[in-house]
């Protein structure tokens, strides 16, 4: 099947909506050189465009572009219900062109269309619009610093953020971070990750559709190691904002260190488990939302429950049901719309979970569900919901992040060893803990050291909550009005009488 086939499938998505190449000061401009990268459909491993490779010169424009911007007021000094406006109907458009955002991000990432359709463009697009509703609603302060002055604090704007966002949740993650940093007034520089710049591209022309001055939105698709690199050593960058591998969080770090300690904000890897104590109720409930907190996204997922924390009395009645759902759901075409289980996003990654696989085996965990390549036939990159028994918390397995279906149980002998292996881990981005008892709730919830804990439910989210990890899984939060102290700084005023 050829690339143009697969477009042909897609409602509202036609050649010209893929874009290749830069977007800078409001308008696609050609690139410094003419490296590229190629896009590939990893449902059936078939090519679908070569992007520019953005490197140093084209960062450079993109950040000047940025700066410019910002310096001018344009955006930044704009009266808060205008920039409400623009984000408002920026929002709009992208509900509007639903269809063709949803065809991107399949093409890209081999989701399910009916995910992407239903789930992720309705969900970025609703991001944006619950910061520019936020816009008018956050105020400063006055300090009570006595009669004979008055002390305002004010928030204000970084400048020029650079965000660099991955590619499980490509819009998402990317409106997770253009929300609160245009909400704020920040000029703004999107990095999508190489695998899948479709929709970044796109919805560029859309915000500047609904009103966003040129400038404001810059998007560089390129490779990590060259414009990853180049924002996160740009000396005129104010803010690096990255969601992906703890190793890169890691490199961002560095890059501020050698340039002009910009701000860093990090959500990075996960190894979140769900615990499940002898007292949980309701079982059914509770193997639906594990076998859907590691399979669904195929397993790609920062925060998937990948470790399920068990006690002994109920591992073989939990294990038998969360194996019956892993072994009913079958990887099916990308864009079926009856499909449930999509594709892994690359050739690299499916290997990637393949050899974890692998390593569980040799290290003397069981395979009770899965554990093979799905759908060989259609030349696309599919791996069975694949479970783990008889796993130790010290297995790979178990501490290493994975990023696919796969799912290793530990069995635990009560509550506190639950607790204990479930803080053994370098991560700390989410847990879930299922129990009726309020009393050991309550002290799970604060004994784990995540970022977010459920209690009898798994992945429950608001736009009104916040979300990001202790430890190794990074620092400061997407979502709610708490993001937006990563965009922005404060200011003291004192005002003698």
């Amino acid at each position: 099947m050829t690339a143009q086939d697969l477009i042909a499938r897609l409602k509202d998505v036609t050649p010209s909506s893929i874009k290749t190449k830069p977007f800078v000061d409001g308008k696609f401009v050609d690139p410094a050189s003419d490296a590229t990268f190629e896009t590939i459909y990893p449902g059936t491993g078939t090519k679908i465009a070569d992007i520019a490779a953005c490197g140093q010169v084209d960062v450079d424009r993109a950040v000047a572009s940025a700066r410019k911007a910002f310096e001018s007021g344009v955006w930044s000094r704009m009266a808060p219900a205008d920039r409400k406006r623009i984000l408002t109907r920026f929002s709009e458009l992208m509900l509007e062109h639903r269809d063709e955002l949803a065809g991107l991000e399949t093409l890209n990432v081999g989701k399910p269309i009916t995910r992407s359709r239903n789930g992720d463009i309705p969900s970025a697009a609703g991001c944006i619009a619950w910061y520019a509703d936020a816009i008018d609603k956050v105020y400063g302060e006055v300090a009570e610093t006595g009669p004979d002055v008055t002390t305002m604090v004010v928030r204000e704007p970084l400048g020029v953020v650079a965000a660099v966002v991955p590619w499980n949740y490509p819009l998402s993650m990317a409106c997770w971070k253009l929300g609160p940093a245009l909400a704020t007034g920040n000029s703004v520089i999107l990095k999508p990750a190489e695998q899948s710049p479709f929709t970044a591209l796109r919805i560029a022309e859309l915000a500047l559709e609904a009103g966003l001055p040129p400038g404001v939105l810059n998007v560089v698709p390129g490779l990590g190691e060259a414009a990853g690199k180049a924002l996160g050593l740009h000396m005129d960058v104010d803010c690096v904002t990255f969601t992906g591998s703890t190793e890169v969080g890691k490199m961002f770090l560095e890059y501020s260190g050698q340039s002009n300690a910009k701000h860093v904000s990090l959500e990075l890897g996960g190894k979140s488990p769900q615990i499940v104590l002898n007292d949980c109720d309701d079982l059914d409930g509770a193997a639906r939302a594990i076998a859907a907190g590691i399979f669904s996204n195929s397993g790609q997922v920062c925060n998937a429950g990948s470790r399920l924390v068990v006690e002994s009395g109920i591992k073989d009645a939990l294990l038998e049901r969360v194996v019956a759902i892993a072994t009913d759901l079958k990887a099916g075409d990308p864009l079926d719309e009856s499909t449930q289980l999509g594709s892994i996003v690359s050739e690299k990654q499916f290997e990637r979970v393949m050899s974890y696989i692998d390593i569980g085996k040799s290290e003397g965990a069981s395979v009770v569900a899965g554990g093979k390549a799905a759908r060989p036939e259609s030349g696309g990159f599919f791996i069975e919901p694949t479970v783990f028994d008889n796993v130790g918390n010290g297995m790979r397995i178990a501490q290493e992040e994975i990023f696919g279906p796969v799912l290793s149980a530990i069995t635990v002998a009560d509550f506190d060893e639950a607790v204990t292996v479930a803080n053994d881990t370098i991560y700390g981005l989410s847990a879930a803990i299922w129990t009726r008892d309020i009393r050991k709730a309550h002290r799970a919830a604060r004994a784990i050291r995540a970022g977010v804990v459920w209690v009898n439910c798994f992945d429950r989210g608001s736009m009104s909550a916040p979300f990001g990890g202790f430890k190794q899984s990074g620092f400061g939060r997407d979502k709610s009005l708490h993001a937006m102290d990563k965009y922005t700084d404060w200011k003291s005023i004192w005002i003698a009488h």
